[in-house]
């Protein structure tokens, strides 16, 4: 059995990942780290890491950017794996993670879904076959309760095409400031808040006469959920180290 620290726990996230994880076997919430405890779990919830005395042996994270560098810290000093879930991290905030890679298993991914992490291959390979003859535009939609903009996976997805480029392409968020034409060594991105939409990203390609669009719709929380439940059960007996959702897939 794994048992897992669930920070964020009483977030909505950390709320269905907690009912996912009570159906499991092989694993299961044996803590929670949040500093808001008005919700009832059948687990422990510390609002302070460092009173969290119960035998932990992987972190979820699916909390927020301003609570990594402790979580990190407590996850190096007890020398636990962790799930890094939490979008929205900064360019320091990634180096975080790579220092702590250096003494655990880290696992991140802008998205834990195995489908979006489909369509980041998908997208690589377009993009090296149509680079120059089309351009690229992504367009991602989320819920009106998210905070960070564009979203985490729309930056991974621009960050995948660009990796395949010859030509570096520059990321631009706003055309109503900019007021002239689109150059052919960008990328636009572009984000839309509204309802309930759990996540919507759509890459186009638009060349002369024809257009080429790639799309992943969420529908539910539940397969992001299940992508961290199941990156902690394939981190648990790592070794330390970045692995990210290439790994997980092909390891199964």
């Amino acid at each position: 059995m794994i048992n897992i620290l669930l920070s964020g726990c009483n977030g909505k996230m950390g709320q269905v990942i907690s009912k996912l994880a009570s159906e499991k076997e092989n694993l299961r919430i044996a803590a929670g780290f949040d500093i808001n405890t008005s919700i009832q779990n059948p687990y422990p919830v510390y609002t302070d890491l460092n009173k969290c005395d119960i035998k932990i042996d992987v972190i979820i994270d699916f909390s927020h950017p301003s609570v990594l560098q402790g979580l990190l810290e407590f996850a190096v000093a007890k020398k636990i794996p962790a799930v890094i879930a939490t979008t929205g991290l900064s360019s320091s905030q990634i180096k975080m993670l790579h220092e702590a890679s250096k003494n655990i298993p880290i696992f991140f991914s802008a998205n834990m879904s195995i489908g979006v992490n489909l369509l980041l291959d998908l997208v690589r390979k377009a993009a090296k076959v149509l680079e120059g003859n089309f351009d690229i535009e992504i367009i991602e939609k989320h819920h009106n309760q998210k905070i960070d903009a564009p979203s985490g996976t729309a930056l991974a997805i621009a960050d995948a095409i660009n990796s395949v480029l010859t030509e570096q392409q520059e990321y631009i968020y706003d055309r109503h400031s900019r007021r002239k034409k689109r150059n052919k060594k960008e990328i636009g991105i572009h984000a839309v808040r509204g309802g309930t939409i759990v996540g919507d990203h759509s890459v186009i390609f638009a060349g002369n006469d024809e257009i080429i669009e790639i799309n992943h719709i969420a529908t539910s929380k539940h397969i992001f959920a299940e992508g961290s439940l199941n990156a902690a059960a394939f981190l648990h007996d790592k070794k330390p180290g970045m692995y990210s959702m290439d790994e997980l897939i092909e390891s199964k």
